[in-house]
């Protein structure tokens, strides 16, 4: 088993610092750390090594906690401990803060991009999570008869072709559209469905909320209990269908939805989904469990430990959907010095991993699944 997370190497990514957080790019070519030095760095690859292609220092005051990029690949979002989100916009191998998102009391926990790349999720230890939208990037234009080209004169009265296009500043700007209070305590963690407009949130009050859009506001649709401690971060599996939580208990659950009218029988409220734990996964872990990371591609399930401990856990075949088990198949106890604070998969090369931890290092990982899972 422990043959089968083998390191590819270490980069000093935040030195005499935290290191956070980590995102790779939609492509996989990429990666961003975030850490305590108010730093984001992007690294990419030269040959087998890994190299800092970027820094981001101008835009946070204290603590980057987190960062994600949006689904196009041309923008990064970053949450600091200064209550802010800065926007940031990749010009080739440079990026430069077009927006910073201000209104949080404080620190901003973490932050998301839902699947459509116009809505953007962030929480705070203010306890609420608020919802912003990009601004409008088409303009709707209706003209009789519809059938035939629209053309407006110009400044001698010729008639031409219409044209529109949004200017930089209209791209840029974002408005915070939903303020949700839902949770009483700081609020760890967000993450949207990956094909769905559907937001969830972590918490230190020991739950996770659902959110969904209703009549122009975002509602919560769900609350999760199970955990018996603060829940710190979620991951969505590749279909949305389960939801993965990993919590100050030690415990990851796995979380189902059920429809309205299921076969299975579990009660819904009017046509939202129901959420059920169809598996707890306990006694694995020795400290908290700081980070879940679900494989698009593969489906393993990854976790990062304060014991200082990468854990790699897959479903085992044939395996009940209703009551699904899994197994652990890596376990590597000091992948790091200190608190492994994140996990990440690579959504491009299977078995890809990376990891960072309070000892400022960034790491690469090669999962190889073990034979007859």
């Amino acid at each position: 088993m422990k043959d089968s997370l083998v390191l590819l190497g270490r980069v000093p990514a935040h030195p005499d610092s935290r290191c956070w957080f980590l995102a790779w790019n939609p492509a996989g070519t990429l990666l961003a750390s975030c850490g305590g030095d108010r730093r984001i760095r992007i690294w990419g690859t030269e040959g087998d090594s890994w190299i800092c292609k970027s820094v981001l220092s101008e835009g946070h005051q204290r603590t980057v906690r987190k960062v994600a990029w949006s689904p196009c690949g041309n923008y990064l979002a970053s949450a600091s401990f200064d209550a802010t989100t800065c926007i940031w916009k990749k010009n080739q191998d440079d990026f430069e803060c077009v927006t910073t998102l201000e209104g949080h009391e404080n620190e901003v926990k973490s932050v998301a991009w839902a699947p459509s790349g116009n809505l953007l999720a962030t929480c705070s230890r203010d306890k609420s999570v608020w919802v912003w939208e990009g601004a409008s990037r088409s303009l709707q234009v209706d003209w009789e008869p519809p059938d035939t080209p629209l053309r407006v004169r110009d400044r001698v009265g010729s008639w031409v072709p219409f044209f529109f296009s949004p200017t930089v500043d209209e791209e840029d700007e974002y408005e915070c559209v939903s303020v949700l209070n839902s949770h009483t305590q700081d609020v760890k963690h967000v993450v949207w469905h990956p094909s769905q407009e559907l937001l969830a949130s972590a918490s230190y009050d020991d739950t996770v909320k659902l959110y969904r859009e209703e009549e122009d506001d975002w509602v919560c649709c769900a609350t999760l209990e199970g955990h018996e401690s603060t829940v710190w971060s979620l991951a969505f599996d590749p279909s949305g269908q389960r939801l993965a939580s990993c919590s100050d208990d030690r415990t990851v659950r796995i979380w189902r939805q059920y429809l309205p009218d299921n076969e299975q029988g579990v009660a819904c409220s009017g046509s939202d989904p129901s959420w059920k734990c169809i598996c707890t996964l306990s006694g694995f872990h020795s400290r908290t469990i700081y980070d879940i990371a679900w494989c698009q591609l593969t489906g393993a399930l990854a976790t990062a430990c304060g014991d200082d401990a990468i854990r790699v856990f897959q479903e085992d075949p044939n395996s009940d959907p209703q009551q699904p088990t899994f197994s652990l198949t890596a376990h590597l106890h000091q992948a790091h010095s200190q608190d492994v604070n994140c996990v990440a998969w690579n959504p491009k090369e299977p078995g890809l991993l990376a990891s960072c931890s309070d000892d400022g290092e960034v790491a690469f990982w090669k999962y190889q699944r073990p034979e007859g899972l």
